[in-house]
């Protein structure tokens, strides 16, 4: 296992852009051709083939109406996928285990659970009265394998799975963020692996990759957990 909040992966570049005055940093991660991709992500999510994967820092309190637009803007030619954070993607932390690569950037402004109770108000839009913090948890994972379509759903059940027992283990009361994003990228030659879950090769490999990556960002925002 190996774990790092500065070293970048192969094809992982950082950038800086100005945007409504403020500097922001945008992480393009270059896989080329070759490489499958499931995301929930609003630019390029669902399943196929993609070439890339851009991790856009935004303004808090972000309100436009076009982020998919946004992210295309901002992202090289071809077919890809592009999420978004109001954290600091150049505080990434990058972490691998057994092939299995691992990119994530936490924000934990707002750790929430999966499941509320119906008309609980959504601390996400609760009034600000003091300067906001950021909020958003990004994974990508690439795996050196291919996958069948289950396999791969499979893979993002298994992604928040540890994420959310990093976040647990570090004394967060929730499972994430209401806004995080997940993208799994396999190769799309070769046998094809029929399962992604914790306790198959590569979805043990997997899990313990997001867990560092996520345990590790999550740390950096412990004195601001929510009791």
């Amino acid at each position: 296992m190996s774990l790092s909040h500065r070293e970048d992966a192969g094809g992982l570049r950082l950038t800086f852009r100005k945007e409504e005055g403020e500097r922001l940093g945008t992480l393009l991660w270059e896989f080329g051709p070759g490489w499958r991709m499931i995301s929930s992500a609003v630019l390029g999510g669902g399943i196929g083939p993609r070439a890339w994967v851009l991790n856009a820092q935004v303004v808090a309190g972000y309100s436009r109406m076009d982020p998919a637009g946004h992210l295309a803007s901002l992202a090289p030619p071809g077919e890809g996928v592009g999420m978004m954070t109001a954290a600091s993607v150049s505080r990434r932390v990058i972490a691998s285990d057994g092939g299995v690569r691992v990119v994530a950037t936490v924000g934990l402004r707002v750790p929430t659970w999966a499941a509320a109770p119906e008309g609980a108000p959504d601390p996400e839009l609760a009034p600000m009265l003091a300067p906001p913090r950021v909020g958003t948890i990004n994974i990508v994972a690439a795996l050196p394998v291919a996958m069948t379509d289950a396999a791969l759903v499979n893979a993002v059940m298994t992604v928040t799975e540890a994420k959310t027992q990093a976040l647990v283990e570090t004394g967060f009361a929730g499972t994430g963020t209401a806004s995080d994003a997940v993208c799994v990228a396999v190769r799309e030659e070769g046998p094809e692996e029929l399962f992604a879950g914790p306790r198959s090769t590569w979805g043990a490999r997997l899990a313990r990759a997001v867990h560092q990556a996520v345990r590790a960002g999550a740390e950096t925002w412990r004195p601001r957990a929510v009791e």
